[in-house]
C-alpha cells in the first residue's frame, strides 16, 4: 500500500525525547503516524489526516522565537490531542492560560478523575492512578469552552477537553511505561475519537522501506556496514529485498568484536545466506589509532572516520557505489541530535550517528532509522532472518571501545573479550539470556589488590551489566540470583590473568545510559 493512501496520525514534535515513542505506541495499535517538526508547515491533504498529537518538549510556551506552532491545525475539524508541552501550547493558543508551576513534576504522580470523558474510557483505576510527569510550568486557566477531566496534587488541570471540538490536552506523558494503563489513552484517542481503522503492520512497514530504498537508490550500488547484529543484518537483508545484486556487504573487523564474532557473521551472511560479503582485516589500524585516546566521544570519532575511509577506499574499486547503509535506530539519534530540527538535547555521540566525518564523499541509507529494536526484530521476523541473529542483544557500533574507559590496548581488548565470552554463554546455560535485554562485561581502568593462593595481585576490574528493557529508552537492572553471580565471578576471576574482581551494575537508565561511553 502507498504511503500517500495510508490515514494517518500526525505527531508534532516539539523537541521531547519521547515523541518517536508516541509514533511507536500508534503503530503498535495498527494505526500509520508520521512525526513533523513543530518548525515546519504542515502541507498534507486534509483527507489523510484522521487526528494530530503535539508532544512535550522542553521549552516555555511563551518562547516565541524558538516555538512554532501551524495554528492551522484548530481550525481542520481534525481531533487533537496535546501531551504535556502540547497540553500547555494547546491552552495558551485557545485562550488559557500556562505559568511556571511553584511545585515541579518530575517523576511518578497520582491523578484523581473529576469527570467521564471517552479519552479516559477504562483508564482509571480504583486504587491509584499513576501517571509520568516532566514539566515545571502548568495551565493555570482553561479555554473557553473547555472542561476539566482530572486534576494531580500539583496540576489543577491535568486532562482537559473540548469535547465539540474533540480537543485534548493531558500534563503527563501516557506514553511511557512508568504511567499505569497510559496506552489506554492512545488507544481511546486514535478508535473512539478518531474514528481510526488499523491499516499498519509488520508487512506494510516493510513493503513502505523498500520502495523508499528504492527510490533512493534507483541503480546505484549500496555498500553495506555489516556487523552481524540485529540492526545490520535487518538492513542488509531488507536493501537486498529491494535492489538484489547491487548491494555489497562490507564486514570490517576492527579488533573490537566480541570473541569469535568475526568467524560468526562470515559463516551466517556469506555462507548461509549467500550474501556478497567483502571481509576486511582492520584490526591493527583500528587499535594503533586509538591507544592514547581516553575520553569517549574522541574515540566514537576516530572509529567512524576509520570506518569511512575504508568503505570510500573500497568505493573507489567498485563502480556507481553512491550510498553507505547503516543500522543506525532511532534511539541512536535522540541521543545524538534532534531528529526533526526541534530542541531535543544531546545526550552522547553515536558511531552511526556522531562518529561520521561532515564531508563524506557516499551518501547515507539508514532504512531503520525511525525504528526501536524491538521493531526491527519485528521486521526482520517478516523478512525470514533466523532467531538467531533476531534475538540477539544489541551490540555497540565502537563494540568493545566503548566498555574500556580511557586508554585501549590490545592486552585490554583481549581480556575483557574472554570475560564478556564466560558472561554470556553462562546466561545461556542458565536459560536466562532471552529474560534480558542487554548483557555485557567492561574492564575498568582501576587496579585493586586481591589474593591467589599465597600471592598478591594487582589487576582490573571487571564490571558486569544486564538490564531489562521495552525499548532501550528507560532500563533498569536484572536482579540475577546468588549462585549465578558467584558462578560467574569465580569462572572469570580464576579462568583470566587480568582480573581479580567482579561487580555489578546496579544502575537503572535513568540516570545513567546502559554503556559506560
Amino acid at each position: 500500500m502507498s504511503q500517500v493512501s495510508l490515514k494517518k496520525i500526525i505527531i508534532i514534535d516539539f523537541g521531547s525525547q519521547f515523541t518517536q515513542l508516541i509514533a511507536r505506541r500508534v503503530r503498535e495499535l495498527g494505526v500509520y503516524s508520521e512525526i513533523i517538526s513543530h518548525k515546519k508547515k504542515i502541507i498534507l491533504q486534509k483527507e489523510d489526516i484522521i487526528g494530530f498529537i503535539l508532544s512535550g518538549g522542553p521549552l516555555n510556551v511563551y518562547q516565541t522565537k524558538k516555538v512554532s506552532f501551524d495554528k492551522k491545525i484548530l481550525d481542520l475539524g481534525i481531533p487533537i490531542l496535546g501531551i504535556c508541552f502540547g497540553h500547555q501550547i494547546i491552552s495558551k493558543e485557545l485562550g488559557g492560560r500556562v505559568k511556571e508551576s511553584k511545585h515541579r513534576e518530575f517523576g511518578l504522580a497520582q491523578i484523581k478523575e473529576i469527570k467521564s470523558s471517552a479519552l479516559t474510557k477504562n483508564f482509571f483505576s480504583k486504587r491509584n492512578n499513576n501517571v509520568w510527569m516532566s514539566h515545571s510550568d502548568q495551565v493555570t486557566k482553561l479555554p473557553r469552552s473547555f472542561e476539566t477531566i482530572a486534576s494531580s496534587t500539583n496540576s489543577k488541570f491535568c486532562i482537559i477537553q473540548n469535547k465539540s471540538k474533540h480537543f485534548y490536552g493531558i500534563q503527563f506523558h501516557p506514553e511511557v511505561t512508568h504511567t499505569k494503563n497510559g496506552i489506554r489513552i492512545i488507544k481511546n484517542f486514535l478508535f473512539s475519537i478518531c474514528k481510526a481503522k488499523k491499516n499498519w503492520s509488520p508487512k506494510k512497514q516493510k513493503d513502505k522501506i523498500i520502495e523508499e530504498i528504492k527510490l533512493q537508490v534507483g541503480n546505484s550500488k549500496v555498500i553495506c556496514a555489516l556487523s552481524g547484529g540485529v540492526d545490520s543484518s535487518v538492513v542488509a537483508k531488507i536493501i537486498h529485498k529491494a535492489i538484489g545484486k547491487n548491494l555489497i556487504c562490507i564486514f570490517v573487523n576492527t579488533g573490537l568484536l566480541r570473541k569469535n564474532e568475526a568467524k560468526q557473521v562470515i559463516q551466517t551472511f556469506k555462507k548461509r545466506l549467500k550474501m556478497k560479503l567483502i571481509y576486511i582485516n582492520a584490526k591493527n589500524i583500528f587499535i594503533k589509532k586509538l591507544k592514547l585516546i581516553n575520553d569517549p566521544e574522541k574515540k566514537r570519532k576516530v572509529i567512524g572516520n576509520l570506518f569511512i575511509k575504508i568503505f570510500e577506499k573500497y568505493s573507489k574499486k567498485v563502480s556507481k557505489v553512491k550510498f553507505l547503509a547503516q543500522g543506525t535506530l532511532y534511539p541512536d539519534l535522540i541521543e545524538s541530535r534532534s531528529v526533526t530540527g526541534s530542541q531535543t538535547s544531546k545526550i552522547k555521540s553515536h558511531h552511526n550517528v556522531g562518529g561520521l566525518p561532515k564531508k563524506m564523499k557516499l551518501k547515507l541509507v539508514e532504512p531503520v532509522k525511525y525504528l526501536f529494536k524491538d521493531e526491527v526484530r519485528r521486521l526482520g521476523k517478516e523478512l525470514k532472518l533466523n532467531d538467531e541473529i533476531l534475538n540477539r542483544h544489541p551490540f555497540p557500533g565502537p563494540g568493545l571501545a566503548i566498555r574500556i574507559p580511557g586508554a585501549i590496548d590490545e592486552n585490554k581488548v583481549s581480556i575483557l573479550k574472554e570475560a564478556d565470552d564466560i558472561f554470556i554463554k553462562s546466561l545461556h546455560e542458565y536459560k536466562i539470556y532471552h529474560k534480558i535485554w542487554q548483557a555485557y562485561a567492561a574492564l575498568l581502568p582501576v587496579k585493586t589488590v586481591g589474593v591467589m593462593g599465597d600471592n598478591r595481585t594487582y589487576e582490573y576490574i571487571c564490571l558486569l551489566r544486564a538490564i531489562t528493557s521495552e525499548d532501550g529508552m528507560t532500563a533498569d537492572y536484572f536482579n540475577f540470583k546468588k549462585e549465578f553471580m558467584q558462578n560467574v565471578s569465580n569462572k572469570i576471576v580464576n579462568s583470566i590473568k587480568g582480573i581479580n574482581r567482579v561487580v555489578y551494575d546496579v544502575t537503572s537508565k535513568p540516570p545513567s545510559t546502559i554503556e559506560l561511553e
